[in-house]
């Protein structure tokens, strides 16, 4: 986390935004009276696909799912952790390798036999190997690109079948603020992210005209890897987020759902980040 820091812009101190809110009142005087909304989400009867759900916040987007009723294959290459996690929130425990494409097949063919189609798809496991590029060997720089990108790519294409069929799908692709921007000693892990991108934005245009919604995820999550940084030092990272916090796994998993809900149906094609302003 330390390599970030040379490479945040500084942060531009925005006007607060209750001038804005009191213009939105005047043209909309109901909006007074409007109570707070805590946003629901209903997914049964849907089949949802997490890969690298085993644990951090691929195991959210697991959990948030089968809360709302989802069914939900969880896809890791860690079998024990994967068995126990998915044993943990009610959802399928699905091994596998996301760059074997026989893997891959084999889990969407299982969903789809198992519950009669395929829905949603969130596209989340990926590998870091950081080395400045020098030391960054072939092998490492295939690993982090096959699974990052490659494995986003894999999962997406068995899919198309069904939504095409369905006529409908969704499609969740996790990105990362160093996909944006670059970070020192990740060129492996930026190209692959960018590359999920750019990915999301073909995959959107050529899939729109089957009903399917393609949309990238930019998150930063309070995580294992945040919480052992020391004190500090995390204080410092917060202080250059304008929401001053990382955000929760949940925040990341809810934005998920909105994108696969029935209300994001006209929402393709986009990078949202979830990050509490850092990439502004």
């Amino acid at each position: 986390m330390q390599r970030i820091l040379p490479l945040l812009t500084a942060l531009v101190v925005l006007a607060t935004a209750a001038p804005a809110a009191s213009a939105a009142t005047a043209l909309y005087p109901d909006l007074r009276t409007l109570p707070p909304r805590d946003m629901r989400f209903d997914f049964t009867d849907t089949t949802v696909i997490v890969t690298g759900a085993a644990r951090g916040i691929g195991l959210e987007f697991s959990r948030f799912f089968s809360e709302a009723g989802a069914d939900v294959w969880m896809v890791d290459v860690d079998r024990d952790l994967t068995e126990e996690s998915a044993a943990a929130i009610g959802a399928v425990a699905a091994p596998g390798d996301v760059t074997n494409g026989e893997d891959v097949a084999g889990i969407v063919a299982d969903a789809a036999e198992r519950t009669g189609r395929v829905d949603v798809v969130v596209n989340n496991a990926g590998l870091l190997r950081d080395k400045m590029l020098w030391k960054l060997s072939d092998e490492d720089w295939r690993a982090v690109v096959d699974v990052s990108l490659g494995g986003t790519f894999q999962l997406t294409r068995a899919c198309v079948p069904h939504f095409r069929m369905q006529k409908r799908g969704r499609v969740i692709n996790i990105s990362s603020y160093t996909g944006l921007h670059g970070n020192i000693g990740q060129s492996a892990y930026a190209a692959a992210k960018a590359g999920v991108i750019g990915f999301t934005k073909t995959a959107a245009k050529e899939l729109a005209h089957f009903g399917v919604t393609v949309n990238a995820i930019v998150p930063n999550a309070r995580t294992r890897m945040v919480e052992a940084i020391p004190e500090p030092e995390r204080k410092q990272l917060e202080n250059l987020i304008p929401l001053r916090r990382f955000g929760e796994p949940h925040e990341m998993a809810a934005a998920a759902a909105f994108l696969a809900s029935d209300e994001a149906a006209y929402i393709t094609g986009v990078v949202l980040p979830v990050d509490g302003g850092l990439s502004m």
